[in-house]
């Protein structure tokens, strides 16, 4: 397994940007999965506080690892396309630069779980399976407006009223075609703050038939519970995935 750290441009960024790339040995066309950090973090994050290059490595699968800013991973009614950098330029870059496997992968952790849930559900054609751990999947609803402590981008990001935008999760669940439906799975912490938003998810997806799995473990929002779970999102996109 081979750490390759380079930086591409972004026209929907209008700025280089930095990606990290965890690249098997052998030759091949390689599995890929995108794996997305939360909000105070940046790419680097993944290889400093979790054992993920091990777990790569038996999985025998190409992590990518970008910079996604404060972004949540979509296309801002103010800002930049963060939904578009990552969602379709990303995997080209990849497909240009790589030889691999055409249907990618996708993984996240708080901001970045939202962020791999609207990326599958956004570009089905190319994430066949996301895995959200602890996400703030409510995020593009409303009920996220006036809650204390959001962050100061929320407006600028999904606008005064994301329901039923493409924003809302639940939303693009909904409009997903059935045979096109990406597999989901959610899992959170029973002590994390984010678990009534995932409780909250899981109802919806339940609600419209949509086929998903959903677990809750013991553990908070932190590198402890994500790093004895991210082995178990590989195993599941191994398992739905890259078909």
């Amino acid at each position: 397994m081979t750490l390759l750290q380079t930086t591409r441009y972004s026209a929907a960024l209008n700025k280089q940007t930095s990606v990290n790339i965890l690249l098997p040995d052998g030759a091949g066309r390689h599995r890929v999965m995108l794996l997305l950090h939360g909000y105070s973090d940046d790419q680097t994050v993944w290889l400093r506080r979790t054992r993920i290059e091990v777990d790569a490595e038996r999985a025998n699968v190409m992590v990518v690892m970008p910079d996604g800013g404060h972004g949540f991973y979509t296309d801002a009614e103010e800002g930049y396309a963060y939904g578009a950098a990552i969602g379709v330029e990303l995997p080209k870059f990849i497909e240009q630069t790589f030889r691999v496997q055409p249907h990618f992968a996708v993984t996240g952790l708080s901001m970045g779980g939202y962020g791999a849930v609207r990326l599958a559900l956004r570009y089905p054609a190319r994430f066949r399976s996301a895995v959200s751990h602890s996400g703030a999947l409510m995020w593009g609803n409303d009920a996220q407006r006036d809650r204390p402590g959001r962050p100061w981008e929320y407006v600028h990001l999904v606008g005064e009223s994301p329901r039923g935008s493409a924003h809302d999760l639940v939303a693009l669940a909904e409009r997903c075609p059935v045979e096109a439906r990406p597999s989901l799975r959610i899992d959170c912490g029973t002590e994390d703050f984010l678990l009534p938003d995932n409780r909250a998810y899981h109802a919806a997806l339940e609600a419209m038939g949509y086929d998903h799995e959903y677990q809750e473990f013991p553990g908070d929002h932190n590198w402890d519970y994500w790093n004895e779970h991210v082995a178990e999102a590989l195993a599941f996109h191994e398992r739905v995935g890259y078909r």
